[in-house]
């Protein structure tokens, strides 16, 4: 099972959707949160039914302001118990295991409404040894390993932070990636990087998903990194099905192919039949796709890998341009693979 916590920055460019559903391709998430979607619940079910999660719950933004998502496929059995501007809390089970607490946050920004959320988020849960997992957006850099650049650490901006964490005994997941999941994005002594999302559980969650790997992804349409969870671990990848891709129909050549295969005798005296003539079809365009398109995919993870890599310091002034280079490689590439939402 994978979950993703986001704080998109806007749901309302094609860039930040195509990234959203390279993501939801690449891990094929059971719950997907978004934060700051400053959208409206109409255009948010446009989008979930690209990413074919079959349910959802949202918060409205206030006017352009804010805005909270949280998808989940029919696998999860989950309902909402709590909710406001800045979290969704819920119960849920999955497959058949024991039921737990998912808390889905975007913690406010502002000095003055802090002490108020974190007060709040607290008094959800009165069971120390509840199953509680709390993942998203916590604006909060809790030491001075987690920012680089700008004002000093600040320690009486994490206080009521480490109180929560006191008060509920919940524990981090230590990610793997990127050092930092929020940057600015300048260069040199400009730029300003921040660990602001993360994922945090109790002890009892931990005993019922040992396995669990907590992932920052690469930055690619927002100034977050999406936090991906991986409840059962990294799993052994399997050779994936036939899909057919839209993009093909624009090619020539694949018209072309379904006209011969379909019509062909395969060499004997009679047409096959039709599962004969759509397995020959669906070989001869896995075939044609995989020299035609091959490149481009293995080019594009190529591209991703040295986004994650540049993103896992901070940025000299040379380094900042050959991230925005890439992303807008990126960007090309994957509108080559037919990937444009």
């Amino acid at each position: 099972m994978a979950m993703l916590a986001w704080n998109v920055r806007g749901l309302g460019n094609k860039d930040t959707v195509r990234a959203l559903k390279n993501l939801c391709l690449k891990y094929k998430y059971d719950i997907v949160f978004l934060s700051e979607t400053k959208q409206k619940k109409r255009y948010l079910e446009k989008i979930r039914m690209k990413m074919k999660l079959e349910n959802a719950f949202y918060v409205e933004p206030n006017g352009i302001a804010g805005g909270l998502a949280l998808w989940w496929s029919q696998e999860v059995k989950l309902s909402v118990t709590h909710h406001d501007k800045n979290f969704i809390d819920t119960a849920m089970s999955i497959s058949g295991e024991p039921e737990w607490f998912g808390t889905f946050i975007y913690a406010p920004p502002y000095e003055d409404e802090k002490q108020c959320f974190w007060e709040k988020l607290g008094a959800l849960r009165n069971d120390v040894n509840a199953r509680w997992c709390v993942m998203g957006d916590t604006n909060i850099v809790a030491s001075p390993t987690e920012k680089y650049g700008g004002s000093p650490f600040d320690h009486n901006n994490a206080k009521w932070y480490h109180e929560f964490l006191e008060r509920t005994f919940l524990m981090e997941i230590q990610s793997k990636g990127g050092a930092y999941t929020w940057s600015n994005q300048r260069s040199e002594e400009e730029e300003i990087c921040e660990k602001l999302d993360r994922v945090l559980t109790s002890l009892e969650w931990g005993f019922l998903f040992p396995k669990t790997i907590v992932v920052i992804d690469a930055a690619i349409a927002s100034d977050h990194a999406p936090v991906v969870m991986l409840l059962n671990g990294l799993q052994k990848k399997f050779k994936k099905d036939f899909k057919f891709e839209s993009s093909w129909l624009i090619e020539e050549e694949c018209s072309q192919i379904v006209k011969e295969e379909w019509t062909s005798t395969g060499g004997g005296h009679q047409k096959g039949t039709f599962r004969v003539n759509l397995r020959r079809t669906k070989v001869k365009l896995g075939k044609w796709s995989k020299e035609k398109f091959g490149k481009n995919r293995l080019t594009a993870n190529n591209i991703l890998k040295e986004i994650k890599d540049l993103q896992e310091a901070p940025l000299n002034k040379e380094d900042a341009l050959k991230l925005k280079e890439l992303k807008s490689e990126l960007t090309k590439n994957t509108e080559l693979q037919g990937r444009v939402a």
